[in-house]
């Protein structure tokens, strides 16, 4: 009985566990920064977008293409675009869509980990 009661609480300890975040907060780098700083973004449906910042323009790259964006000021948040695409978030939730509109190409984008 008494071994009975060891696994009881063992196992109530285990679920209530709290689980650990996906991802965790990295801070972006300020947009006039000129040391390139690369972060890796997991979104919704298991997509990885890779971002390299530096000065005013990040180089976005998902499913093997890459996009070269130039920063534009906005209230709150951020926005990077070229001609056809923007990436745009706010702390740490960003997303990769088609300009002007709501296309997404990868939404709800976490940081996951620096890559350089």
């Amino acid at each position: 009985m008494k071994r009975l009661s060891i696994l009881a609480i063992l196992l109530l300890a285990a679920c209530t566990r709290e689980q650990q975040p996906l991802t965790t907060f990295i801070p972006r780098p300020a947009p006039d920064d000129p040391t390139p700083a690369g972060i890796a973004y997991l979104c919704d449906g298991r997509k990885e977008v890779s971002v390299v910042y530096a000065k005013n323009r990040a180089s976005v790259t998902l499913d093997g293409r890459t996009w070269r964006m130039e920063y534009q000021p906005t209230d709150g948040g951020f926005r990077y675009v070229d001609t056809s695409n923007e990436w745009v978030g706010r702390d740490d939730l960003a997303a990769l869509r088609e300009s002007g509109t709501a296309k997404p190409l990868a939404f709800n984008c976490r940081p996951l980990r620096r890559t350089t």
